[in-house]
């Protein structure tokens, strides 16, 4: 017997059919949920930092912080290996944040300050840039929370990234040249909330 002459569009169609399944099936899945199959699930993992004023005599004392890697860095000199977000320093007798501008270095990393509002009240980034400051000292005191937008980075998919994190100082200690703060950043590329995702 004969075989079936089968046409090249059917042929496509056949082919094509167990992506079209997993589109549906997607799609079917995002409805009955009500939620993005993109979106990335994160959680809250607050934690506390105990930093040094560059002030303090001592050397390779941790001074800096990187908020997306969640790691202290030793600031020997303003261009040191390893990236950082903020270094705390001296200032008049006051314990302050600087942003890499502060000490010359190009980046990305800025600070604000939220007055008024408690750490869990503050769920998202400031979306207004002018309220960052790249290149000035930033005094910390204890009942402000503070908002980082860290140094760019290149995400999983090549994107030029930036992640934000919030502080709250917990012992600010000039004459010891120390800040100790609890916090917690987003490991979203470019977004604002500083809370998980419901």
């Amino acid at each position: 017997m004969k075989p079936k002459n089968i046409s090249r569009s059917s042929r496509i169609l056949t082919r094509g059919a167990p992506l079209l399944v997993l589109l549906a099936t997607v799609s079917v899945a995002t409805s009955a949920c009500g939620s993005d199959p993109f979106a990335y699930n994160w959680v809250a993992t607050k934690d506390t930092v105990l930093l040094y004023s560059l002030a303090r005599p001592e050397l390779n004392l941790y001074s800096g912080f990187n908020f997306y890697q969640r790691t202290r860095v030793r600031i020997e000199a303003a261009t040191s290996t390893g990236t950082w977000d903020v270094a705390v320093d001296t200032r008049n007798g006051q314990i302050v944040l600087l942003p890499p501008g502060a000490m010359g270095v190009t980046s990305k990393a800025r600070i604000t300050v939220v007055s008024g509002k408690t750490y869990d009240e503050v769920t998202d980034a400031p979306a207004d840039t002018m309220l960052y400051t790249a290149t000035d000292p930033v005094p910390v005191s204890k009942g402000n929370i503070y908002v980082v937008r860290t140094g760019q980075s290149i995400g999983a998919y090549g994107t030029p990234c930036v992640y934000y994190a919030k502080l709250e100082p917990v012992d600010v200690d000039a004459a010891d040249g120390t800040l100790t703060f609890a916090f917690d950043s987003s490991p979203v590329c470019n977004d604002r909330r500083l809370i998980p995702p419901n």
